[in-house]
């Protein structure tokens, strides 16, 4: 039945629905639900009586919603919490009790008498009761009834001298063996004691708590039980993803090898109705900076699958089998994932070759462990499951043969230093990124050429060093200038401006270099030389700047005319100077390497003949007998001396052209090719290296001169 309540303005109607129990069909008990209506003016009409139900073993069931599902209810504050009442109560008593640990020890030892002092102020006064002394080191004296305070301590040196001292007031006092103040012994271990022996090993309980809630070195937020997880990193190739090939320049024979994964990836019904199976995985090995990783990236994200990045270093733990579970768990969810590439970075941390006389140690074995579970997966895979394994490396000649074999890694992808053409193609890449009023075409030109032996990641760095110098020079846009500076300090190093040498030591530079600088301009096979420099940059006083060949195969006329150029710098020194520096130390070294070569690895030499003592760590590998090491001593101090005596002829005659770069370099501290050809006349030989004619092209030009130059017709 219904009924109307007024209470306070607000009307409610009780509902007394009577529950009945299953099966016995009587009322147990009445449920009331409230339900507010609004205002007394809201007042319904009185309602009929609900009908029972037909089922007799129905049972109504008023569920009753949590204040927090509900939108309306109040939600807690976002953001940064504050410390829990718990943590804050827990250190707050924690440090009380300490404080007062310390506080009691300290005010004790603060209060202690000495012997002498106890006697006269409280034992000759009769006011001690009894003493009790604790541990053999220290008296408490209880005092009689009403005095204050009931407990002193006084300090005990040793047993044997207090019973004595004891023995000997008593006597001084005259008491009777029954008046005598009784003496206790016992032994005490205080609080502080005990916390004192309970805390190293708190210490290291906690300490492991510590540890499983990290997760021991990385094992995920599941703690220590995830430390067989992978930790490779995915990358999405909708969001993370955004490199393509085309942000990959300098190394087109490799791009032309890896596509063949891409298109696998693509288009795999194409290549398993044909029954050809594409490669399991591919090694990309090369120098550092060469663009490995940029490749694999770049491969993912042409492909546009998911892309697993991990490095080797990164399966190796301190637990063992934690490194082969990790390959397990890494494989696996590659192939849930599939199609699906899985990058493995600096992979010779795990794939290093076995000794083939066992192992010794548990590091050695748990890396033996892990290797032999990336055998495993890589050809286990079915021909169904496209999993691509990249790997990259800087020593892909110390990996085990059981990887490197076909069925695994099949593919051997070298990612080299580019030439001369790479590295422009990486110049036009990195050039448009920055600021620049400059022709970028013939920029990338000439600082390809000027850049020999440069990685990607060099190239990179000097782009990004012309942009900084720009800007810490507040400019609007990059310029030459500031291009050519990033260039020397990249290859040279910083200019030392604090160095500060004195004028003899400038003018010995100066000839030095200009010696080195005459040899390179008036011998025929040499390098082109590009700039000369007294300025010290790096380790260096000064240098000589020139542009090497990208694949130099040299004969033995252009060794020999390299040696007279490294000798030119100490035989202008000689011939200038009565004394001579020791800066011409690098240069016998290149000159003593270079014959040493010809004579024991190139067989330019008549008297060794056509043989090969190849040199490694130092020693030569190949043994041979005393009589032949005394010819190749011989030999290699005959091309040295040859080498001086027509560098020595060659600087006596053009010493008047030495003198005069000399002394412009003394002037000018650098100077260019156009200030040789001021100073001494063109050189008496054509370069026609393809470095030189990038350096030596249209030049640096501005945007703006392109487009006010009048463009030329047929009619003109």
């Amino acid at each position: 039945m219904f009924r109307t309540v007024l209470s306070r303005g607000f009307m409610s109607t009780r509902l007394t629905v009577p529950l009945v129990r299953p099966g016995l069909g009587r009322v147990v008990k009445k449920a009331s639900v409230l339900r507010y209506l609004g205002s007394a003016s809201m007042l319904r009409a009185e309602q009929p009586p609900p009908q029972p139900p037909k089922d007799p073993n129905s049972m109504f069931r008023i569920q009753f919603r949590n204040a927090r599902d509900d939108p309306k209810a109040p939600k807690p504050p976002q953001g940064p919490q504050g410390p829990d009442w718990r943590t804050v109560l827990t250190y707050g008593f924690a440090t009380a009790f300490i404080f007062t640990l310390v506080f009691n020890s300290m005010s004790r030892d603060s209060h202690l008498l000495s012997w002498q002092e106890f006697r006269t102020s409280y034992l000759d006064q009769g006011l001690v009761e009894r003493i009790i002394l604790v541990n053999k080191t220290q008296g408490r004296a209880i005092l009689k009834q009403h005095q204050f305070p009931r407990v002193v301590f006084f300090t005990v040196g040793s047993v044997e001298l207090f019973d004595q001292q004891y023995d000997e007031a008593m006597k001084e006092l005259n008491l009777p063996g029954a008046q005598q103040v009784p003496v206790s012994y016992t032994n005490e271990t205080s609080l502080g004691s005990i916390l004192m022996t309970l805390l190293p090993t708190a210490l290291l309980i906690g300490g492991l708590w510590y540890l499983m809630r990290r997760g021991l070195s990385g094992a995920g937020s599941g703690g220590i039980f995830n430390m067989g997880k992978s930790t490779a990193k995915k990358f999405n190739e909708e969001k993370d993803i955004k490199i393509t090939f085309k942000d990959v320049a300098g190394c087109d024979e490799a791009k032309a090898e890896i596509m063949e994964f891409v298109n696998f990836l693509k288009e795999p019904k194409k290549y398993e109705e044909l029954g050809a199976k594409i490669p399991r995985g591919a090694i990309l090995s090369g120098p550092p900076g060469t663009g490995k990783t940029l490749l694999a990236k770049a491969t993912a994200g042409e492909a546009g699958v998911p892309f697993y990045s991990v490095s080797g270093s990164e399966f190796v733990e301190m637990f063992v089998g934690v490194g082969a579970s990790r390959v397990r768990d890494l494989f696996s969810t590659a192939r849930k994932e599939a199609p699906s590439i899985v990058f493995i970075d600096e992979i010779d941390a795990i794939g290093r070759a076995r000794s083939p006389s066992g192992s010794f140690g548990g590091g050695h074995d748990e890396r033996e462990a892990t290797l032999n579970q990336i055998l495993v997966e890589m050809d286990g895979f079915a021909t169904n499951e496209h999993v691509v394994v990249l790997a990259g490396t800087n020593r892909p000649d110390i990996l085990d043969k059981a990887l490197m074999r076909p069925g695994r890694f099949s593919r051997h992808i070298t990612v080299d230093k580019p030439d001369v053409n790479g590295r422009k193609q990486i110049y036009d890449v990195y050039l448009k990124r920055i600021r620049t009023n400059l022709n970028l075409d013939t920029l990338a030109q000439r600082l390809a050429a000027l850049t020999p032996g440069f990685a990607g990641a060099d190239i990179a760095n000097c782009v990004n060093e012309a942009a900084l110098i720009a800007a810490r020079g507040n400019n609007d846009s990059v310029e030459w200038t500031h291009f050519d500076q990033a260039v020397e300090r990249t290859s040279f190093g910083l200019e030392k401006k604090s160095k500060i040498l004195t004028p003899e030591e400038r003018r010995t530079i100066a000839y030095h270099e200009a010696g080195h600088a005459i040899c390179g301009w008036y011998l025929e096979h040499t390098d082109p030389l590009v700039k000369v420099t007294i300025i010290p940059r790096g380790e260096s006083l000064g240098y000589a700047k020139y542009l090497p060949a990208d694949v130099p195969l040299p004969s033995n006329v252009e060794l020999e005319d390299r040696m007279v150029m490294a000798l030119g710098g100490r035989v202008a020194e000689e011939l200038n100077f009565n004394s001579s520096s020791s800066g011409a130390a690098s240069d016998f070294q290149k000159v003593t390497q270079i014959a040493t070569n010809m004579v024991a690895q190139w067989g330019m030499s008549p008297k060794v003949g056509y043989v090969n003592y190849d040199e490694q760590e130092g020693y030569y590998t190949k043994p041979f007998s005393e009589s032949t090491a005394a010819v190749i001593d011989q030999e290699v101090h005959r091309i040295v001396n040859h080498a001086y005596e027509k560098c020595r002829a060659l600087l006596s005659e053009k010493a008047e052209q030495v003198k005069a770069i000399a002394e412009e370099l003394l002037k000018k501290e650098s100077l260019d090719r156009a200030d040789f050809v001021r100073l001494i006349g063109k050189r008496p030989f054509e370069d026609n290296s393809i470095e030189f004619k990038y350096l030596q092209g249209e030049g640096v030009i501005r945007k703006d001169d392109e487009a006010s130059e009048p463009k030329k017709t047929e009619s003109d």
